[in-house]
Protein backbone atom coordinates (compact mmCIF):
# COMPACT_ATOMS: atom_id res chain seq x y z
CA UNK A 1 0.00 0.00 0.00
CA UNK A 2 1.74 3.00 -0.81
CA UNK A 3 1.32 6.34 1.44
CA UNK A 4 0.40 9.40 -0.61
CA UNK A 5 3.10 10.85 -2.67
CA UNK A 6 6.17 8.69 -0.68
CA UNK A 7 7.06 6.97 -3.53
CA UNK A 8 7.83 10.01 -6.12
CA UNK A 9 9.16 11.46 -3.44
CA UNK A 10 11.86 8.45 -3.20
CA UNK A 11 12.18 8.54 -7.11
CA UNK A 12 12.80 11.82 -7.15
CA UNK A 13 15.50 11.57 -4.55
CA UNK A 14 16.92 8.54 -5.93
CA UNK A 15 17.17 10.18 -9.32
CA UNK A 16 19.02 13.26 -7.43
CA UNK A 17 21.33 11.23 -6.17
CA UNK A 18 22.47 9.58 -9.47
CA UNK A 19 22.19 12.97 -11.18
CA UNK A 20 24.41 14.63 -8.66
CA UNK A 21 26.94 11.72 -8.94
CA UNK A 22 26.90 12.06 -12.52
CA UNK A 23 27.60 15.39 -12.72
CA UNK A 24 29.98 15.95 -9.64
CA UNK A 25 32.28 12.70 -9.68
CA UNK A 26 35.49 12.80 -11.75
CA UNK A 27 35.80 8.87 -11.32
CA UNK A 28 34.17 6.80 -14.69
CA UNK A 29 33.13 4.04 -11.96
CA UNK A 30 31.20 6.73 -10.07
CA UNK A 31 29.79 8.20 -12.94
CA UNK A 32 28.35 4.44 -14.16
CA UNK A 33 27.08 4.00 -10.87
CA UNK A 34 25.30 7.36 -11.10
CA UNK A 35 24.07 6.24 -14.17
CA UNK A 36 22.92 2.80 -13.13
CA UNK A 37 21.28 4.57 -10.18
CA UNK A 38 19.16 6.85 -12.64
CA UNK A 39 18.26 4.03 -14.30
CA UNK A 40 16.58 2.18 -11.31
CA UNK A 41 14.42 5.44 -10.40
CA UNK A 42 13.10 5.40 -13.79
CA UNK A 43 12.18 1.64 -13.31
CA UNK A 44 10.45 2.65 -9.73
CA UNK A 45 8.83 5.80 -11.39
CA UNK A 46 6.99 3.52 -14.18
CA UNK A 47 5.87 1.00 -11.49
CA UNK A 48 4.62 3.13 -9.39
CA UNK A 49 2.50 5.07 -11.83
CA UNK A 50 0.99 1.13 -12.97
CA UNK A 51 0.19 0.91 -9.15
CA UNK A 52 -3.45 1.04 -8.29
CA UNK A 53 -4.75 0.85 -4.94
CA UNK A 54 -6.44 -2.51 -4.07
CA UNK A 55 -5.67 -3.54 -7.39
CA UNK A 56 -5.52 -7.48 -8.55
CA UNK A 57 -2.88 -8.83 -10.60
CA UNK A 58 -2.51 -8.49 -14.43
CA UNK A 59 -3.32 -12.29 -15.03
CA UNK A 60 -6.81 -11.71 -14.24
CA UNK A 61 -8.62 -15.28 -15.87
CA UNK A 62 -7.50 -16.65 -13.17
CA UNK A 63 -9.69 -15.06 -10.76
CA UNK A 64 -12.61 -14.60 -12.70
CA UNK A 65 -14.17 -10.90 -12.51
CA UNK A 66 -11.85 -8.15 -11.50
CA UNK A 67 -12.99 -4.67 -10.33
CA UNK A 68 -9.67 -2.82 -10.80
CA UNK A 69 -6.31 -4.56 -12.10
CA UNK A 70 -2.99 -3.57 -11.77
CA UNK A 71 -2.08 -2.04 -15.03
CA UNK A 72 0.37 -4.36 -16.83
CA UNK A 73 2.22 -1.94 -19.55
CA UNK A 74 4.62 0.01 -16.71
CA UNK A 75 5.24 -3.58 -15.96
CA UNK A 76 6.46 -4.76 -19.39
CA UNK A 77 8.43 -1.73 -19.86
CA UNK A 78 9.48 -1.64 -16.41
CA UNK A 79 11.21 -5.26 -17.52
CA UNK A 80 12.22 -3.95 -20.88
CA UNK A 81 14.37 -1.04 -19.30
CA UNK A 82 16.04 -3.83 -16.96
CA UNK A 83 17.49 -5.52 -20.19
CA UNK A 84 18.50 -2.61 -21.90
CA UNK A 85 20.00 -0.99 -18.52
CA UNK A 86 21.99 -4.07 -18.23
CA UNK A 87 23.17 -3.55 -21.53
CA UNK A 88 23.92 -0.11 -21.11
CA UNK A 89 26.01 -0.88 -17.96
CA UNK A 90 28.24 -3.91 -19.62
CA UNK A 91 29.01 -1.26 -22.65
CA UNK A 92 29.95 1.64 -20.23
CA UNK A 93 32.14 -0.66 -17.68
CA UNK A 94 33.68 -2.37 -21.06
CA UNK A 95 34.86 1.32 -22.31
CA UNK A 96 36.03 2.25 -18.63
CA UNK A 97 38.01 -0.78 -18.86
CA UNK A 98 39.74 -0.01 -21.93
CA UNK A 99 39.99 3.46 -21.11
CA UNK A 100 41.82 2.39 -18.01
CA UNK A 101 44.20 0.55 -20.31
CA UNK A 102 44.92 3.31 -22.42
CA UNK A 103 45.77 6.09 -20.36
CA UNK A 104 46.40 4.10 -16.94
CA UNK A 105 43.64 6.26 -15.10
CA UNK A 106 39.90 6.43 -14.52
CA UNK A 107 39.89 10.17 -13.92
CA UNK A 108 37.93 12.23 -16.44
CA UNK A 109 39.95 15.33 -15.73
CA UNK A 110 43.35 13.40 -16.58
CA UNK A 111 42.04 11.75 -19.58
CA UNK A 112 41.21 15.18 -21.02
CA UNK A 113 44.55 16.42 -20.33
CA UNK A 114 46.70 13.19 -21.66
CA UNK A 115 44.05 13.51 -25.12
CA UNK A 116 45.84 16.24 -26.39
Amino acid sequence: MTVGNLPFLVVGILFLIGLLAVLREKNMIKIAIGITIIESAVNMLLIVLGYRLGGDVPVHFLKGEVDAMVLPTPQALTLTAIVIALATSALMLSVIMLLYKHYGTLNVDEIRRLRG
